[in-house]
């Protein structure tokens, strides 16, 4: 019976993550494009332009429930498709559904074009022409040659723009900001004279030169994306024009050979991992949520072993076996079954607030009234995750300096060692597999939490990261984003439901990934180290 119940559970673990991938990984496969004339009863016939995302059966009479003019004779059910036909500023949503019995004529043009854009979503239609200011420049098949080049040339302009606007204009900003908090702080202190005022107004002059050189460089770039615009007809004729630096990329999904699905297929799974999200989440990628996970479970770790190793060491070793230690062990057990909402609560009240908030006074006062550590950031998101998986590194430490032999303390005692000595060189190196059990358990509880985080740093979008190349480099009062909050956030709070739900599919398997990625680590560390002390055992 318990074989059977642990082969029952990994066949249902291993479906579920079959389900995510499939429905996760299949959303950046390039899906042929369909092309159906479509007559509603009753109604003009209108040709209809999009990925068919969805086939369902439902019953006739919930289609007469919801307005629609179908027959009462046929059959019981009848077929309902949902399509993806983009151009959201033309039929006001992404998706449509519609009832697969009143599309005729199903068709797939290999000339049917799909620009991803940075706004507003898909655009489906075919391709007219390529302008440039404003003059046709390429029509026909040349256009869409032209095109794929100019693409080129403004995705390098993007890109020379994104890192103006993050890394220099930010480190500018910065700098700024830093000589102001100077000056105010001078200014408290009051040792604010003529000298130090004309030596910060000498660099913050200085700052806004080189401001103002590459306002003009921005000015320059942004100028040059926007020189280029396609012209495009949709699927009920309406044409329109969009300018090349809204475009992420152009494709013709039902031109595409295997070879060249595959390394579109490629491509977006590379930006889905290393890109910003953009679309309200919906679009883009994911790294900022990545990068703020891994950095906050490593912080946590770094926070929790120690203080669990060290409690756990006076626990077994020194205090004691009374009961006052037996009501502690008790209290300890007890707080690694208190809702992590609890911990989020407690996080925010004395971390943020009471903590923070004196840290500000004390530190930063210059910065006032805005705060720089009184407000949820990665600092305290770290340490309340510390909090709320401290009693499992405190139990799987002492269970693993309870195993060790009696022996190997008296035998490194009676040959002339301290205690403390038999206890940092004998004792602990041994209990080290145990210490990494509780490390894997905390990190594998930590990075799947979201409820206390919601409270203590984690937001729906970050525009930067926490680690730049701006003094102290590492900001731990910064706030972050976190794989799990953004699948909460994605699958619940998205404006655009059916183009969020594949994205929550994929992040919640990348979520698994990136879980067992650190657990891998630390069991080969683990294993490591128990084969290291393997014959102490002995």
């Amino acid at each position: 019976m318990s074989g059977g119940a642990v082969a029952i559970a990994i066949i249902m673990t291993l479906g579920l993550l079959a389900v995510i991938a499939t429905r996760g990984l299949g959303h950046f496969w390039p899906a042929d494009v369909l092309e159906a004339d479509y007559q509603v009863p009753q109604q003009e016939s209108q040709v209809l332009l999009g990925e068919v995302v969805q086939r369902e059966e439902v019953p006739r009479a919930r289609l007469a429930a919801a307005g629609l003019p179908v027959a009462e004779e046929g059959g019981e059910f009848m077929t309902r498709e949902l399509l993806k036909v983009g151009n959201r500023e033309l039929f006001g949503a992404d998706f449509s559904w519609v009832v697969g019995e009143w599309l005729s004529n199903p068709r797939k043009p290999a000339e049917v074009t799909v620009l991803e854009r940075r706004e507003w979503g898909n655009y489906y239609g075919y391709l007219l022409a390529v302008k440039e200011n404003g003059q046709v420049v390429a029509e026909g098949e040349a256009a869409w040659t032209a095109l794929q080049e100019r693409l080129q040339r403004v995705e390098q302009l993007h890109a020379r723009l994104v890192r103006l606007e993050k890394r220099d204009i930010g480190r500018i900003n910065h700098a700024l900001e830093r000589i102001r908090l100077e000056g105010r702080k001078l200014a408290l202190e009051g040792r604010l004279d003529e000298a130090a005022q004309a030596d910060m107004d000498a660099r913050r002059e200085a700052l806004n030169a080189e401001y103002r050189q590459l306002e003009e460089q921005m000015v320059e770039l942004v100028g040059q994306v926007n020189r280029d615009s396609v012209t495009l007809r949709a699927s009920d004729g309406r044409v329109s024009e969009i300018a090349l630096g809204k475009v992420v990329r152009a494709f013709r999904p039902n031109a595409m050979s295997m070879t060249d699905k595959l390394g579109h297929y490629g491509t977006k799974l590379w930006e889905f991992v290393s890109d910003e999200p953009r679309e309200a989440n919906t679009e883009g990628g994911i790294f900022p949520a990545i990068f703020g996970t891994v950095l906050m479970v490593i912080l946590m770790a770094v926070i929790v072993t120690p203080f669990g190793v060290i409690a756990a060491v006076y626990l077994r070793e020194y205090a004691h076996q009374g009961t006052l230690t037996r009501i502690i062990r008790i209290a300890v057990n007890n707080l690694a079954g208190v809702p992590s909402i609890v911990y989020g609560v407690f996080g925010l009240g004395f971390f943020v607030y009471v903590l923070g908030g004196s840290l500000d006074r004390l530190l930063f006062p210059e910065a006032a009234p805005a705060p720089t550590f009184g407000t949820p950031g990665l600092m305290w998101a770290s340490l309340t995750l510390a909090i709320l998986t401290l009693p499992v590194v405190i139990v799987a430490t002492e269970e693993g300096l309870a195993r060790i032999p009696r022996a190997v303390r008296e035998g490194s005692l009676a040959l002339g060692a301290t205690k403390a000595e038999t206890l940092w060189k004998v004792v602990i190196p041994m209990a080290s597999p145990a210490m990494m059990t509780g490390l894997i358990l905390a990190v594998a509880r930590a990075a799947g939490e979201v409820a206390p985080l919601m409270l203590v740093g984690v937001v729906k979008l970050a525009p930067s990261l926490p680690l730049d190349g701006n003094y102290p480099y590492l900001h731990l009062d910064q706030k972050i984003m976190h794989l799990g909050f953004h699948i909460y956030d994605v699958g619940f709070q998205s404006p655009n439901v059916e183009a969020a739900r594949p994205l929550v599919y994929a992040t919640a398997l990348l979520l698994v990934v990136v879980i067992a990625l650190l657990n891998i680590s630390a069991v080969y560390i683990r294993n490591h180290l128990r084969e290291k002390y393997k014959a102490l055992d002995h």
